[in-house]
């Protein structure tokens, strides 16, 4: 089946509206669950007073968004603003020198923060690694690399170590523990890229100008190696046409989401409720299928603000950055399911890429997940239930490839290929993508909520709920999937133009 295959639009009409009735329907009932529960005794350590003049109550669940956008809000954006006036000014002055610029300025920045024992713990780390890179061997890169970052995810090690910098606030567990995991990663890349280089090696402050750049240093995103060398030290900064425009409406899209997630928070305690399991019992079918379907979009909602306010910093420094997440919504296979996308880069280039290749065969794919996935599981930090997520995304990895392997094989091929139509082969493939799609669901909320909410969830949809649960949400889902379909339909459609039949091409010469 090709992926410009069409549908009727009067099918696609009733997937629309199947659609958007049935994520009102599971939406209303949240709000109904939300607004009636609102003073029950599991809710008062997370919802707090909000809206005064409106009598609504406000989900602080998620430190993250809190620290982000209320507590320390105003730290972050005059660390930020800092940076982008400091750098603006010092790199129309010096064009050629602006990634020291950017060094001299985040290194004082951290210094300030985090004290010089923090500074000190992570040079120690840069110059282990980097002394390991001039060998200019990959395997050694990266034992010493997962190493080093081993001994900031297990105890006793990373007790022993944020133990050695001083000082006490709020934030700095947060700050500690990110801006030496992602200061890891930045090494393991340069220590990679070096042995791909051929001709001598980059020196020490190549890796400096590229772990200190302020707007990545304690939240990500990862920007591989060669990318940032070769984007920060090009003198040319030029900007491409209605480029500015661009930044200036994408940075009004993140204000936007961010105000559009604090009036849900104030409506919809999407993160409180699944902590409440007696709550949860008493809640429908479809108002669980909504609450998990709705943790996994807000956390997509999520990584696409924090990252996109970083990347929006990193744009105007003429750098170009790793995308936002592709969007929960939007995803009906494993392989473009994450949450990350610098992260899930790095993993792909230096990990996955390079020992599957290009993942047809089915022993190379399951040893290149396996990698991937272990040392994803030492970047969230070894525990139980690190394990079953990474359990449970590598088998749906895997077995996407198997059920595409076998389904190329005759007779599925031939039958496809011979007795059945294309659209009628993407409606039987948007079945298998539906289920997909739940499948991505419960393992995924493995990792943001609990194990108890997605047993729950799992229980109510596949056992107590079926039949009729169970296939209804499957049929929503499939309108859905379809939808996305539809819209990659048209997206490869522009790229990619299907070409005019000479007879039709003489008419329009012709008219």
């Amino acid at each position: 089946m090709g992926i410009k295959t069409a549908l009727p639009k009067t099918e696609l009409y009733l997937y629309t509206a199947v659609l958007s009735l049935a994520l009102l329907w599971a939406g209303s009932w949240i709000i109904e669950s939300s607004s009636e529960n609102v003073n029950r005794k599991a809710f008062r350590e997370n919802v707090k007073p909000g809206w005064h003049y409106f009598g609504r109550k406000m989900d602080v669940s998620d430190f993250e968004w809190v620290m982000w956008f209320t507590t320390f809000r105003n730290h972050i954006l005059f660390a930020l603003s800092g940076h982008v006036i400091f750098a603006k000014i010092c790199s129309m002055l010096s064009p050629k020198n602006r990634s020291l610029i950017y060094m001299l300025y985040g290194s004082l920045a951290v210094l300030i923060t985090m004290g010089w024992t923090y500074i000190s713990l992570i040079m120690s780390h840069c110059i282990i690694l980097y002394s390991v890179a001039l060998v200019k061997r990959k395997w050694l890169c990266f034992v010493a690399g997962l190493t080093s970052l081993a001994t900031f995810k297990m105890e006793p090690f990373n007790t022993w170590q944020e133990g050695i910098v001083t000082g006490s606030f709020d934030l700095q567990d947060v700050l500690f523990y990110g801006g030496c995991g992602f200061s890891i990663m930045r090494c393991m890349s340069f220590a990679l890229e070096n042995c791909e280089k051929k001709d001598g090696n980059y020196s020490f402050m190549d890796l400096i100008k590229y772990n200190f750049y302020l707007p990545f240093f304690f939240f990500g995103p990862v920007m591989t190696f060669d990318r940032f060398h070769e984007q920060a030290n090009n003198p040319n900064l030029t900007r491409k046409e209605r480029e500015m425009w661009n930044i200036t409406i994408h940075a009004l899209v993140h204000l936007g989401a961010i105000l559009v997630v604090d009036v849900f928070f104030h409506f919809l305690y999407i993160l409180t409720i699944p902590n409440d399991l007696k709550l949860l019992k008493q809640m429908s079918d479809w108002s669980l299928a909504g609450l998990a379907y709705s943790n996994l979009v807000y956390d997509w909602v999520k990584s696409a603000v924090m990252f996109g306010v970083i990347n929006t910093v990193s744009r105007l420094d003429h750098l170009d950055p790793p995308q936002p997440p592709k969007c929960i919504t939007m995803l009906y296979v494993f392989a473009e399911t994450h949450f990350d996308r610098g992260i899930n880069d790095w993993l792909c280039k230096y990990v996955y890429d390079y020992i599957g290749e290009n993942h047809d065969a089915i022993f190379k794919e399951l040893l290149a997940t396996i990698c991937t996935f272990a040392v994803t599981t030492l970047w969230l930090g070894p525990c139980e239930l690190v394990y079953i997520w990474s359990f449970f995304n590598c088998f749906g990895l895997n077995f996407e490839l198997w059920v595409a392997k076998l389904f190329s094989l005759p007779p599925f091929s031939t039958i496809e290929r011979n007795l059945v139509s294309e659209a009628m082969s993407r409606r039987i493939r948007g079945l298998f993508n539906a289920v997909n799609f739940w499948q991505i669901v419960l393992y995924n909320i493995l990792a943001l909520n609990s194990l108890d909410f997605a047993q729950l969830v799992a229980k109510r949809l596949l056992l107590k709920g079926f039949p009729l649960s169970t296939l209804s949400v499957l049929f929503v889902t499939y309108c859905g999937v379809q939808l996305i379909k539809e819209r990659e339909r048209k997206q490869a459609l522009l790229d990619d133009p299907e070409p005019v039949p000479p007879t039709e091409a003489g008419k329009q010469k012709a008219e």
